[in-house]
């Protein structure tokens, strides 16, 4: 089945999606993409809007934390091609680049990392490994072909948590960064994730590779699993098996949550927009909320006879683990940058998880 039938046989929708895809053949917008991580939950979510867009996807997902399950609604797509596998596997990674004509990759979207907290106060080593080693090959291969004539545009999903603990009420994109003693393993997760910005932004300085680094906010919404320690979905599975929500301390710390879709989007325009190479943007929220308050709003919206419970960091973790008061982005960087805007706020998203989850989504 090609594009075109796939999309005429799926409604109104997959015929509005037609013409979409007319327009960008007709401009020679349409890419091939290699997007890793693409099981996992914004991968997913970043692989259906590229769809839909008309671009091609190729999908690389070890399915160590990702699920092949999250790409169901997509999965017989002509325009999608899955691989299960390592993205750290070199040689697959050149065979996808050497390919030619449409299948020729033309942008790397790099999502797959260490997933969660919990990972990282567990098994820093798995998590410095895969943060770094990944990013770096991706980046020799890309540096190799653009020295050749083979230009292909590179997005790196970093992380909030490059900022370590930075006193700053809002967090802007050329701030210090302040990260605590080495003996703490909390803080490995952020190194690494610098250590790929740094390699990133060296390559746009000294090559000219185009390069686009997010700096991802707490993302929320369906497919998000809590089983890493991720807030949201943790608090609401909780709350539908008629659980009190644990929250870590005395829940005044502040986190901003983005919906998914708001995110991917930003992604996406990013990566159409020249401006943005060669420059780091936060990417998420600037409305903070206390994570009691999320709790609060949870338990309103599923079961409002629950109530709270807290636990120590030490008993959650580790007794020298360390934890951010407050996060919140300043956003200014990329507003003048596309013209971003969120269309999901947070009582919304946490429906649509709670949605998700009824609806048997797993944990």
């Amino acid at each position: 089945m090609d594009r075109e039938c796939w999309l005429s046989q799926n409604g109104a929708l997959g015929e509005c999606l037609v013409q979409v895809s007319h327009f960008l053949r007709a401009n020679q917008f349409m890419t091939t993409a290699l997007v890793t991580g693409g099981a996992g939950f914004i991968g997913s979510h970043l692989t259906e809007a590229m769809l839909a867009r008309g671009d091609r996807v190729v999908a690389v997902d070890d399915e160590s934390t990702g699920r092949r399950s999250n790409l169901a609604a997509v999965e017989t797509h002509p325009g999608l091609r899955y691989i299960k596998a390592s993205i750290a596997d070199r040689d697959l990674i050149r065979s996808l680049l050497d390919e030619s004509g449409e299948n020729r990759v033309t942008e790397v979207y790099h999502l797959a990392a260490a997933v969660g907290v919990g990972l990282i106060a567990s098994d820093p080593i798995q998590t410095i490994e895969t943060n770094i080693f990944p990013a770096q090959q991706l980046l020799d291969e890309l540096r190799g072909r653009h020295a050749a004539g083979q230009t292909i545009k590179f997005f790196l999903a970093s992380s909030s948590e490059v900022y370590g603990k930075n006193p700053r009420e809002l967090w802007t994109e050329d701030d210090d960064l302040v990260f605590g003693p080495t003996t703490r393993a909390r803080w490995s997760y952020g190194v690494s994730k610098a250590v790929d910005e740094f390699l990133a932004l060296a390559c746009w300085r000294q090559h000219r590779l185009p390069v686009v680094v997010g700096r991802l906010f707490n993302v929320v919404g369906p497919r998000q699993t809590g089983r890493y320690g991720m807030v949201l979905p943790r608090f609401v599975s909780a709350a539908l098996a008629g659980r009190s929500p644990i929250v870590h301390d005395d829940g005044a710390q502040q986190r901003c949550f983005a919906h998914v879709s708001d995110v991917t989007s930003a992604i996406l325009a990013l990566m159409r927009t020249p401006a943005a190479e060669g420059q780091v943007f936060n990417i998420g929220s600037d409305q903070p909320v206390s994570i009691r308050e999320l709790a609060e709003r949870v338990i309103a919206a599923v079961n409002p006879s629950l109530r709270i419970e807290y636990q120590t960091y030490g008993a959650a973790y580790s007794e020298d683990f360390e934890d951010v008061r407050r996060r919140v982005p300043d956003l200014t960087r990329i507003r003048r940058t596309i013209a971003f805007e969120l269309r999901h706020d947070l009582d919304s998203a946490i429906r649509e998880v709670i949605q998700w989850q009824r609806g048997g989504g797993r944990e």
